[in-house]
């Protein structure tokens, strides 16, 4: 689904982000990418994403070559996948409700369509008796929840989601990888990339290390850790 063909990206004055990079992620993978800040993991998210392209190599979705992606199909291309943000990028004045069905209006879904979908997407993450609060009145843990809800409202077939446990507890980060593996369940491909290696040990899955812009490990967690 997912895949790096010698990819380097070399920013306007010269700093290498990445180097020469090769990885698969096949579809309905579970893969956590690890590194420390400054290892090159934004813009591995960001070639994904088609905010950048590489600098040379290919990046390729679904066998699409995103360095030859026209700028009208790169819409199309998001709306396939969810992201999960850090910082949850939730609207202060709106409802979760109007939070998760907001993603489906700008796409000009039908109400009647949205009115069946969110409810159902809400219940997914356990907020089904939530839907009319505003962001504010939520726990950190719950607002990372609408946030998760609002990427799977498209049905994606990809998640990806960047440092999804930076502003949770431990214990919340816990919760939120095992809604991540129950979706995945399903067969969506997750991506989750954090710079937390004991949260992503925690997990038999399949760990890519990232370090100066450079893969330096990939290998599936076989033990996972019990915590």
């Amino acid at each position: 689904m997912i895949e790096f063909e010698d990819v380097t990206k070399v920013y306007p004055g010269g700093n290498t982000a990445l180097e020469n990079v090769n990885l698969h992620i096949d579809k309905g993978e579970f893969v956590f990418v690890l590194g420390h800040s400054g290892a090159g993991k934004s813009t591995f998210l960001k070639l994904i994403l088609r905010e950048e392209k590489a600098t040379s190599g290919r990046v390729l979705i679904d066998g699409k070559d995103l360095g030859r992606m026209k700028e009208r199909e790169v819409p199309y291309l998001r709306r396939r996948m969810g992201v999960v943000f850090q910082d949850f990028r939730l609207i202060p004045t709106m409802t979760v409700y109007d939070n998760v069905a907001f993603a489906m209006r700008v796409t000009n879904i039908a109400e009647d369509k949205i009115r069946k979908r969110v409810p159902y997407v809400l219940g997914l993450v356990g907020l089904a008796q939530k839907s009319d609060r505003l962001p504010e009145e939520l726990s950190g843990g719950e607002q990372q929840r609408v946030a998760l809800a609002r990427a799977l409202v498209h049905s994606p077939q990809l998640i990806i989601a960047d440092e999804p446990t930076g502003n949770i507890d431990p214990e919340l980060s816990l919760e939120m990888m095992e809604l991540l593996s129950a979706i995945n369940s399903v067969g969506i491909t997750v991506v989750v990339v954090t710079h937390e290696h004991e949260l992503a040990y925690r997990f038999s899955k399949r760990i890519i290390t990232i370090d100066h812009g450079a893969v330096v490990g990939d290998a599936v967690n076989k033990q996972g850790v019990k915590g």
